[in-house]
């Protein structure tokens, strides 16, 4: 039993959802989301709720099921609040300037490093004296948000010795001693 796929998604005020054959649209105040849905899944709209049924209790439609459920449920939220992810940057000499969609970091490697965002993602880069630089994504797409800071993290990921690298701000780092002194 799925007990993710059994509860309901609660539509929110100014979200547009639109319930197609193997297909779901959701638009709100952010943006506008499509997802392909699996035909083994059926959507019921009641109202300003959605309901998630499965046609059978094989394995694998199980998993779609709660799948499925999440996935519309970030689409509503998405398009009515957004998501946000926090980038910090720990480093001697790290630094991260935001250009239009362009991030320009230097983290370590003889060259700066330049990523592209797709433009759906607002990005955002400040430095305060005394802190690391922060870059903060926005966005009303979760999967793709993830998908962008899960590649600016893989460039540098945090180290467990000095902590260096980039981390996620709500991320913690088990920290390991170094070598100690021979005797």
């Amino acid at each position: 039993m799925s007990r993710i796929g059994n509860a309901p998604v609660t539509i929110e005020s100014g979200v547009e959802v639109k319930i197609e054959e193997g297909l779901i649209s959701v638009k709100g105040p952010k943006g506008e989301l499509t997802q392909v849905v699996d035909p083994s899944i059926a959507i019921k709209q009641e109202g300003n709720t959605l309901t998630f049924e499965r046609s059978s209790d094989h394995k694998d439609v199980r998993a779609k099921h709660g799948l499925y459920r999440s996935l519309v449920n970030n689409m509503i939220i998405g398009v009515s609040k957004g998501f946000s992810k926090k980038l910090e940057f720990f480093g001697v000499g790290y630094r991260a300037t935001a250009t239009g969609q362009k991030l320009e970091m230097v983290i370590g490697y003889s060259h700066p490093v330049i990523i592209e965002l797709p433009s759906e993602i607002i990005l955002n880069a400040e430095t305060l004296k005394g802190k690391p630089p922060v870059v903060t994504l926005e966005s009303h797409d979760k999967q793709l948000l993830g998908a962008a800071a899960a590649k600016i993290r893989s460039l540098r990921k945090p180290e467990p010795f000095k902590g260096k690298g980039i981390r996620y701000s709500d991320e913690f780092i088990r920290r390991k001693a170094g070598k100690s002194a021979a005797k």
